[in-house]
C-alpha cells in the first residue's frame, strides 16, 4: 500500500521503489494540477520552438512572456512545499533565497547580454510593483470584506525601515553623479574627462555600498528568523498549520527543473526585447519597469490579495514589502557584486527621475504602514501612484 502524504519519507522503505514512484507521482500531480494558471505552461515549449525556428521577435516575446507566468507560480509552490519540510529557519532562508527567483533569472540573463539598463529597470520595477500595485490591490481587496484591517505594527515598521535604507543607498549614487556634473554627462568608460571620473567613482561607491547593504540584509534575515522571530510569529504560525503536499526530494527536484526551464524562457524573453521595442515603438524602459515585473510578481500578486481577503495582513505585508526588501537590499547589491569579476559596469546609479520615483513610493508606503491599520482607500492611493508612474514611462 502506498504511503500516505503525511507519512515520513524514511518509512517508505517497506514500499521500496514502487512506493517512492507513487509518492513522486502524487507530488508531481499536486504541483502541475494544483492551479488553473498551469494551463499557460503550453507556452513554454512554444517559446522554445519559436527561438529555435527564429520566429519574429514579437512572437518570441509574447510566448516567453506568457510562459514565465506559470513558471513563477511553480517556483513559488515548490519553494513553499520544500520550506515546510525544512523547518522555520531553513524554510525562511529558502523563501528568502527563491522568493524572487524569476526576477533574478531574468536579471542574470540580461546581465549576460550586457543589458545593464534592463537589469536596473526590471529590478526597480519589481520593487515598485510589490510595494505599490501588489500591496495596493491587497488593501483594496481586503476592503470588500473588512471595514478596517490590522497588522503587527512593529514587524511592519522594521521591514519598511530597511526598505527606506535600501532606497537611500540607491539615491546616494545619483547624488554623487549629480555633484560632479549636471547629471546629463553619459557614463561612457571609453570617453575622457568627467564621464570617466564619474564612472570610476560610481563603480567604487556602488560595489562598496553593495557589500555593506548585503551584509545588512543578512543581518535582517538573522533578526527576522532567529533573534526576533516572535515579531513575525503570526506569519510563521500560519505556515506551521499547513501540511505539505510534496516530499522534500520531489519538491527539490522540481525546484531545479523549473529553475532551469525558467532560465531558458528568460533568455528568449530578454533576447527579443530590443527588436520588439523598436518594431512596435514601445519604450524599452516601460517593458523593463512595468511589463517584466508584472510577469515575475504574478504568483506573489495572487497570493498577497488572497491572504488579504482572508484577513491575514501579516502574510500580505510579508509577501509584498518582504519581496521588495529582498530585491532592493539583497538582489540588486548581489548582482552588482556578480558583475564585478565579469567586468560588467553595473552600478547602483539610477537616473534622477527613477530615484525620485522610488523615494516618493517608499515614503508613501511608510506613511500608510506606520499606524498598523489599512483600508480600501489606502489601496486606491497606492494603485493610483503606480498608474501615474506607468503612464510616465509610456510617454517617454
Amino acid at each position: 500500500m502506498p504511503p500516505s502524504e503525511s507519512q515520513p519519507l524514511l518509512s517508505r522503505e517497506n514500499g521500496g521503489h514502487h512506493g517512492t514512484r507513487i509518492y513522486l507521482v502524487k507530488s508531481t500531480r499536486h504541483l502541475l494540477l494544483g492551479s488553473w494558471l498551469n494551463v499557460l505552461l503550453v507556452a513554454v515549449p512554444i517559446s522554445l520552438i519559436a527561438e529555435g525556428l527564429h520566429w519574429p521577435a514579437a512572437a518570441r516575446f509574447v510566448t516567453s512572456f506568457i510562459a514565465i507566468v506559470p513558471l513563477a507560480k511553480l517556483l513559488g509552490d515548490a519553494t513553499e512545499q520544500l520550506s515546510m519540510r525544512l523547518g522555520q529557519t531553513l524554510g525562511g532562508l529558502l523563501n528568502a533565497s527563491f522568493g524572487n527567483a524569476v526576477e533574478l533569472i531574468v536579471a542574470i540573463a540580461a546581465l549576460a547580454k550586457n543589458e545593464l539598463r534592463l537589469v536596473q529597470t526590471s529590478l526597480l520595477g519589481s520593487v515598485l510593483s510589490n510595494i505599490l500595485l501588489v500591496l495596493g490591490m491587497s488593501f483594496f481587496a481586503a476592503g470588500f470584506f473588512y471595514y478596517e484591517s490590522t497588522f503587527q505594527m512593529t514587524a511592519a515598521q522594521a521591514s519598511s525601515s530597511l526598505m527606506t535604507l535600501a532606497c537611500i543607498t540607491l539615491i546616494l549614487p545619483a547624488a554623487y553623479h549629480a555633484s560632479l556634473n549636471d547629471g546629463s554627462v553619459p557614463l561612457d568608460p571609453s570617453s575622457d574627462g568627467d564621464s570617466t571620473k564619474s564612472l570610476h567613482g560610481l563603480l567604487v561607491l556602488s560595489r562598496g555600498t553593495s557589500i555593506i547593504l548585503l551584509c545588512t540584509y543578512i543581518g535582517y534575515l538573522f533578526f527576522q528568523l532567529k533573534t526576533h522571530a516572535q515579531l513575525f510569529e503570526a506569519e510563521q504560525e500560519d505556515e506551521e498549520e499547513e501540511e505539505p503536499d510534496m516530499d522534500q526530494y520531489s519538491a527539490g527536484i522540481w525546484l531545479v527543473i523549473v529553475t532551469v526551464v525558467t532560465a531558458f524562457c528568460a533568455d528568449v524573453l530578454v533576447g527579443s526585447i530590443d527588436e520588439t521595442a523598436q518594431q512596435y515603438h514601445i519604450p524599452k524602459q516601460f517593458i523593463g519597469l512595468i511589463l517584466l515585473p508584472l510577469v515575475g510578481n504574478a504568483a506573489e500578486h495572487v497570493t498577497s490579495v488572497w491572504m488579504a481577503c482572508k484577513g491575514k495582513m501579516e502574510l500580505t505585508i510579508g509577501v509584498s514589502v518582504g519581496s521588495s526588501i529582498q530585491i532592493a537590499a539583497g538582489m540588486i547589491p548581489l548582482l552588482v557584486i556578480i558583475a564585478w569579476p565579469l567586468n560588467k559596469d553595473l552600478t547602483l546609479f539610477f537616473t534622477n527621475y527613477e530615484t525620485i520615483v522610488l523615494f516618493v513610493s517608499v515614503m508613501l508606503v511608510n506613511l500608510l504602514l506606520q499606524d498598523g491599520r489599512s483600508n480600501y482607500m489606502e489601496g486606491v492611493m497606492l494603485m493610483a501612484l503606480y498608474l501615474v508612474i506607468a503612464l510616465s514611462y509610456i510617454v517617454q
